[in-house]
């Protein structure tokens, strides 16, 4: 199923579920106007075709104490494909980092860093990130404040 195969309806339920994953399914079907069966089908359908990947908690990173976001820009060694598996294994199992694109230009990985504070931002860095041998060259931009904040892109484009 690709894209051009959801329709309008379809892009309504994905937003509704990315504004509240918690909404009964009577109450999705109302907001799309749906009667309940054919919209959970249509969840179903959305789900087992890939467009809903799952469901996740919004957290207060604040209160989990993870709240200091760190933006690092990787370089590695060499673009070798057991150079970039082995990095691409290593960032994924690293707890402190939230998230990891591959990215073309000067760069070639930006991970987003969250940890509880400076001291363990570099206590990360010293410990994790300038032992790696297959980083080349590590740059980092502390985020001051969030500005926007989203799980996934916007579904429903007026």
């Amino acid at each position: 199923m690709a894209s051009a195969d959801i329709d309008r309806i379809d892009r309504k339920i994905i937003a509704e579920l990315q504004r509240d994953a918690r909404i009964t399914n009577a109450d999705l079907a109302n907001r799309v106007g749906l009667s309940e069966s054919p919209c959970l089908r249509r969840v179903r359908r959305l789900e087992a075709a890939g467009f809903i990947k799952g469901y996740h908690a919004q957290i207060d990173e604040v209160k989990l104490g993870v709240a200091f976001n760190i933006f690092v820009g990787i370089k590695v060694r060499r673009h070798a494909d057991d150079q970039t598996s082995a990095f691409e294994t290593w960032a994924g199992q690293c707890a402190e980092i939230a998230a990891c694109y591959l990215v073309s230009g000067e760069i070639d990985y930006l991970l987003h860093v969250a940890v509880e504070n400076i001291s363990a931002y570099e206590e990360f860095l010293t410990s994790e990130l300038l032992k790696n041998t297959s980083i080349k060259d590590i740059r980092s931009n502390i985020a001051l404040r969030v500005v926007k904040s989203s799980f996934g892109v916007k579904a429903v484009f007026d």
